[in-house]
């Protein structure tokens, strides 16, 4: 984060988290499991001040430097909770618009996304508590081909199997890939997602600055990788075998 300019300075891949705006127009209510530096919520706060975020981190240490350090801040708009994020929707009734998930912890083999919330079990729990249009937005640390091109393939399955439509924005400065998966089973090619940006540019809904320059990375094909990748369960989750 640049401390004179705080929405500057973050990754690339965040900026992929407003893409779900381009399938749920009236998004109200958000969760996002995992807090970081907060970029993404700073980000909400901005652009979207009728938007509800609801916040999921587990590490009390994060919050602390989140809110030292980063500027990030509770309010009535945005509620943050010490939990693990599968154990929070598994006890919450909440109904949410859009689900963004950015949760990493660290193992021997480097950041690693929790093996709980990978799993096709996971996926329906939060499939369970979208919206009937509601959308899934999920960062993988990954390549489409190359590093960790497997764990991209079996995350794209896994989630597949679940929702009906997945897609992928893969980002340019560092290894990061953003699932995007939709209640709705209508399937969006590129001419639709850039005419239903384009929408939502002129409607003010998105003032993203960069928004039309991330729609660009659009990608409705299944990575290589899927074909023969595993579909995660809690019995088999495998993450770690994946990312070795």
């Amino acid at each position: 984060m640049y401390r004179e300019v705080p929405l500057e300075g973050h990754f690339e891949y965040t900026e992929y988290f407003h893409m779900p705006w381009l399938w749920n127009t009236n998004i109200k209510r958000v969760l996002m499991i995992g807090l970081g530096g907060g970029s993404t919520q700073r980000s909400f706060q901005h652009y979207y001040t009728n938007v509800m975020v609801d916040t999921v981190e587990l590490d009390p240490a994060v919050v602390s430097v989140a809110k030292e350090f980063f500027r990030v801040k509770e309010t009535p708009m945005h509620r943050i909770q010490t939990n693990d994020g599968r154990i929070f929707l598994r006890r919450s009734t909440n109904i949410y618009d859009v689900i963004i998930m950015d949760a990493y912890a660290t193992t021997r083999y480097g950041s690693s996304v929790p093996a709980h919330l990978t799993t096709q079990e996971f996926f329906t729990l939060a499939r369970d508590h979208l919206t009937t249009n509601g959308v899934l937005a999920y960062n993988i640390i990954g390549q489409m081909q190359g590093w960790n091109e497997s764990f991209v393939g079996s995350m794209f399955r896994t989630i597949r199997w679940v929702f009906p439509q997945v897609y992928l924005f893969p980002a340019e400065d560092s290894q990061n890939v953003v699932l995007v998966a939709t209640r709705t089973a209508v399937r969006f090619d590129a001419a639709r997602v850039e005419k239903e940006g384009a929408a939502l540019m002129r409607s003010k809904v998105v003032s993203l600055p960069l928004f039309p320059t991330r729609l660009k990375a659009f990608e409705n094909t299944p990575p290589t990788a899927a074909a023969r990748a595993p579909v995660l369960t809690d019995a088999r989750s495998g993450v770690e075998r994946l990312l070795r």
